[in-house]
C-alpha cells in the first residue's frame, strides 16, 4: 500500500485547509483504518484523527475535535482531513497512515499503523 498525502500550505489563523490521502496498491475495505498524525518542530508525533473505513466511525484528539473532520471516499480510495478554525499551534507536518486488522482501542497509537504517507506541511500564521 502506498499513501500520498497532499493539500498542505500556508493559511492565516482562523482559516481552513483540506488534506487528502490517496491510497494505491490495495483497495481499502472492512478492517482498514486511516488516520492523520502530525509532528511539530521539536515535538513528538501526535494523533489527530482516525476513521474506520467500513463503518466510517471517527475518533479525534481532544485538541482537534469540533474543528477537524475526517472522512473518506471509498470509490476514490482516498481519505480527507478538513481543518477549520486553524490555530498557530496546528502548525506541523501532517502524515496520513493506514492499517488493517487492528482493534479499535489502539487507533490513536502510531505504532499500530503499517503504512505511512510522506507528510504535508501545514503552516498557520498568527
Amino acid at each position: 500500500v502506498q499513501l500520498q498525502a497532499y493539500g498542505g500550505g500556508l493559511v492565516q489563523a482562523g482559516g481552513s485547509l483540506r488534506l487528502s490521502c490517496a491510497a494505491s496498491g490495495r483497495t481499502f475495505s472492512t478492517g482498514y483504518d486511516m488516520a492523520w498524525f502530525r509532528q511539530a518542530p521539536g515535538k513528538e508525533r501526535e494523533f489527530v484523527a482516525a476513521i474506520r473505513w467500513s463503518s466510517r466511525s471517527t475518533t479525534y484528539a481532544d485538541s482537534t475535535e469540533g474543528r477537524f473532520t475526517i472522512s473518506r471516499d471509498a470509490a476514490k480510495n482516498t481519505g480527507y482531513l478538513q481543518m477549520n478554525s486553524l490555530k498557530p499551534e496546528d502548525t506541523a507536518v501532517y502524515y496520513c497512515a493506514a492499517r488493517s486488522g487492528q482493534v479499535l482501542s489502539t487507533i490513536r497509537f502510531d505504532k499500530y499503523y503499517h503504512y505511512w504517507g510522506q507528510g504535508t506541511l501545514v503552516t498557520v500564521s498568527s
